[in-house]
Formats: structure tokens, C-alpha cells, sequence
């Protein structure tokens, strides 16, 4: 009798060549307004914006790796995320998500997710027992090693719940409505009771674009705060950008954000109001946008006299204290005084 030949196991399916990492991702344009339910392609659909790091997770023959929107390898400061993605993933997936931390508060904390950043990858074991991350997935680029960008969104949500169905933490889903009442509710409860940033909305028969901001939109929550306007980019009696600042229980003035360019009116009236500094003043004379996430290209800074109070008009996200995105100025403040605001830290 000859014996049986040994069944050969079939190899793990291969990531699309474009999907094996760094993976671009989709963008979505900012609007000031929640669209409406039929505004978008096939229905809108609702997600919440986490506050924290975009990252694709590629799942390959051999294990799991995160990349950034901005295309680099995070995967050996993670090593908590690699571990549940390989175990739970099988290979030939690549998702879209959000890499987020929660505080003891039970809030999102982008400034204890920047520490496990920075954590040295020696030490990045021991610091996700200390701080341990979770993966909110919310989309699904590829599953069995086939590309499923080019089908709409809603056959990617469905197979994505499918998947999720038997994930455990850190891995989870990102939730989903097509309910504008309920978004809405999410909208205006989530940013104070989590410390998440809005919505993104998406058309549920729309693609996949990488690289575009044509299929989805964003919806930050945004809260109106005084600011001492400490410094502008441009010139005294042209501002551009306002370079804000609070002081802190010590008395020091701090920079704690900047605000998108000005309109030629606003220009205008926050000229009218400025005066150059006086010895002494403890900024820089230049500042680098790596501040705001930005390439670390330094630009010089005007520095004025810290006695004009600006309204901003700014979202919920922050990083140590300072406003991480493009604040937009509103108006200035002539009936309060730098004294009349809170301190910062």
C-alpha cells in the first residue's frame, strides 16, 4: 500500500504590492456643518473622529506592521498592537484605523499616546504595560490578499464587521450611523465625555481614494477661547498668523498654538491694535512649525507687546497644553485684558 503523501499547506496569501506598507491613505476635506443624510453618495454614515495617530495595519505571511499617514514604521513602539494584530488578523489584511490611548479619566490622551511614541524601542514593552494603546479599525483595505479599495463602502463595512466579530482589546471597531440625530448627539457629547475630536462622514457607495479628499468629510467640534497674541508671522502692520499665548502659574508667557492665515479684514484690525515689543519679551526670534505637526521648517517670528486679547476659535485637540491644529481668529478682544484670562499648565 502506498502511502498517503502529506497534504501541503497552501501559502499565505500576499499583500497587494502597493498595500505592503508604507500605505497611503484616504483624506477627508474639512466643512464647518454635519452634511445631511443624503448629501453624500448612496447615504451618509457617521463616524466618530478619535484623537489620536492614523495608522494602516499590514498583515503579511509573517506578521503585523503599523504605518503612519506620514509613511513610518511605528510597529517597534507598539509592540502591545502587533502582537493582538498578528494573533487576531489573518495574513493578506490591511485596515485602516486610529492608534489611540486612554487616561485614567477615561478620556483620550494624545499626550500619553506621544510619550509611547517617543519611548525608545528597548523600552516600548515595558511602557505598553504602563500605557497600553488600543486600534479603533475603520476601514478594510484588503482581506485574503485582495485589494478592496475599488469596492464601495459599504461592502468594505460589512466585511470589516465580519472580521471584527471575534476581535478582543486592543483591537475593537470604530462604531457607525446612519442616523443624523444620533450622530449629532455623538457630536456634541463624545468631545467633553471622551476627548474625541468629531465626525468623519462617508458615502456608503462610495470608493476607497488614496491620497484624496474627495469621498469623505470632517467635522471637528470647535469651542471659541481668549488668547494673548503674543507674536505674528508676517509683520506688525501685516500680520499673517497669530502665534497665541496664555501665561502660566508662574507668570511666563507661553506659546500655546497658532492660528491659520488671517483674512486681509482681520489682518487689518489686528494691526490697528499692535505694538512692537519691548526688551525682554521671552520668545524666540524664530519659531519652527514642527510645534503643530508640521516639517521642521522655521520661520521668523514678530514679536509684539502681550497686551492685545484675541477670541480663537479652536478644536478639541491638544498636546501638552498647546493647541495641536490651526486655530482661527475670530475677533479681537478690546474689553478684556491679558490678566482678565485663565493660566495655562
Amino acid at each position: 500500500m502506498t502511502p498517503a503523501k502529506p497534504r501541503r499547506e497552501a501559502p499565505p496569501p500576499h499583500v497587494p504590492a502597493d498595500l505592503a506598507g508604507p500605505v497611503e491613505v484616504a483624506l477627508a476635506k474639512s466643512a464647518n456643518e454635519i452634511p445631511g443624510t443624503h448629501a453624500l453618495p448612496g447615504g451618509s454614515r457617521y463616524e466618530v473622529k478619535w484623537d489620536g495617530y492614523r495608522v494602516a495595519i499590514v498583515r503579511d505571511g509573517v506578521g503585523a506592521r503599523l504605518w503612519t499617514r506620514n509613511r513610518n514604521d511605528i510597529s517597534d513602539r507598539f509592540p502591545d498592537i502587533v502582537t493582538a494584530a498578528t494573533r487576531q488578523l489573518a495574513a493578506g489584511i490591511v485596515l485602516d484605523g486610529e492608534l489611540v490611548v486612554l487616561g485614567a479619566d477615561g478620556r483620550l490622551s494624545f499626550d500619553a499616546l506621544q510619550q509611547r511614541l517617543v519611548t525608545s524601542p528597548a523600552k516600548a514593552r515595558n511602557r505598553a504595560a504602563e500605557v497600553p494603546a488600543a486600534y479603533a479599525a475603520f476601514d478594510l483595505l484588503a482581506s485574503g490578499g485582495v485589494d478592496l479599495r475599488t469596492q464601495r463602502w459599504t461592502v468594505r463595512r460589512q466585511r470589516l464587521e465580519q472580521l471584527a466579530g471575534s476581535w478582543v482589546p486592543p483591537m475593537q471597531l470604530t462604531p457607525v450611523t446612519d442616523d443624523l440625530d444620533e450622530a449629532r448627539e455623538w457630536f456634541e457629547v463624545l468631545p467633553d465625555a471622551m476627548g474625541v475630536e468629531g465626525l468623519v462622514i462617508k458615502g456608503a457607495a462610495t470608493r476607497y481614494t488614496p491620497g484624496r479628499r474627495d469621498a469623505w468629510i470632517k467635522v471637528k467640534h470647535r469651542e471659541t477661547r481668549e488668547v494673548i497674541v503674543g507674536g505674528v508671522l508676517g509683520s506688525i502692520t501685516r500680520p499673517e498668523v497669530v502665534i497665541a499665548g496664555a501665561y502660566d502659574a508662574d507668570g511666563m508667557l507661553t506659546v500655546i498654538g497658532r492660528t491659520v492665515p488671517l483674512k486681509p479684514e482681520q489682518s487689518a484690525q489686528l494691526a490697528a491694535v499692535l505694538k512692537p515689543a519691548k526688551r525682554g519679551h521671552p520668545w524666540p526670534d524664530e519659531i519652527s512649525s514642527q510645534r503643530w505637526g508640521g516639517r521642521d521648517s522655521k520661520k521668523p517670528l514678530v514679536k509684539v507687546q502681550p497686551t492685545v486679547v484675541a477670541e480663537v476659535s479652536a478644536d478639541a485637540a491638544t498636546q501638552g497644553g498647546q493647541v495641536r491644529h490651526g486655530m482661527r481668529f475670530v475677533r479681537v478682544r478690546a474689553d478684556l485684558r491679558p490678566e482678565d484670562l485663565p493660566t495655562v499648565g
